[in-house]
């Protein structure tokens, strides 16, 4: 592969870390009827370790046109799309059986990414993604905490996430300025798909106020008063309620919006 220096701007810093690369690879339980999807291959440091495996197929998606001509070069049998991740309809994804995803994210992307990804493809058998360490925190934070916030509820109702490993640094070219982890996902079969367009909604206007009361908001943002459900204090704030208790309010406030 001929040298692609890494972009500031499209927030790119490749993993040069063999041992890395292969807990990553592993992390995945490879398996002969998957299909893989990488996202942000890069320089094709996971893809080239990938192909050392038996698999169905590996699909990657890959922003930087410079990076696709090299990785068409050296992964012929890679079925590689130059598109721009955040732009992609991931429910596509859905029609494909034994999915497994992975990749590197960029910093300046991953959690909006994440947050389309794992709340519209329902197929996947399992997802492992690095993020920045700081990011990684709030995907698997308590309710209660201070890294508890919609990106946690958000993601926490469609996914269950768990923490693998901390990658330093070093491990990076250009090292970026934190340390970064690898986390785990995998569906919930309970996912609240059918209220995802109104939890997004509320979930984003509950957290923007997370220091309020919970039935101040109500009254402020969605006109509602004197919602009652059985073991639920509205005097609690936002970052108090676990993503089932934000299913309960969302289906709550949706049943009143029909009513009228």
């Amino acid at each position: 592969m001929r040298i692609n220096y890494p972009k500031k701007s499209l927030g790119q810093h490749f993993l040069r870390d063999q041992n890395i690369c292969h807990k990553i690879v592993r992390s995945l339980d490879i398996d002969s009827k998957d299909t893989l999807l990488e996202i942000g291959p890069g320089q094709g440091a996971l893809t080239k370790i990938v192909f050392s495996y038996d698999f169905h197929r590996i699909i990657a998606f890959e922003k930087d046109k410079k990076l696709v001509f090299s990785l068409k070069q050296e992964f012929p049998n890679l079925d590689l799309v130059n598109i721009d991740a955040l732009k992609f309809r991931w429910e596509k994804l859905n029609s494909i059986s034994c999915l497994k995803l992975f990749g590197n994210l960029p910093y300046n992307v991953a959690s909006p990414l994440l947050w389309d990804i794992l709340s519209s493809v329902f197929s996947y058998k399992k997802a492992v993604f690095m993020v920045q360490k700081e990011v990684g925190e709030r995907i698997i934070a308590k309710p209660g905490t201070k890294t508890y916030g919609a990106l946690s509820v958000w993601l926490q109702s469609f996914a269950c996430p768990k923490l693998l490993f901390h990658v330093s640094p070093n491990v990076f070219y250009p090292p970026p300025k934190v340390w970064s982890s690898v986390l785990c996902f995998t569906p919930r079969e309970d996912a609240p798909i059918e209220l995802k367009s109104k939890l997004s909604k509320v979930v984003k206007i509950f957290f923007q106020h997370r220091r309020k009361q919970v039935q101040k908001i109500l009254k402020s943002y969605f006109n509602k008063n004197n919602i009652n459900i059985e073991n639920f204090d509205l005097k609690q704030r936002p970052e108090d309620f676990s993503p089932e208790l934000f299913w309960l309010l969302t289906r709550e406030i949706c049943f009143r919006d029909k009513r009228g």
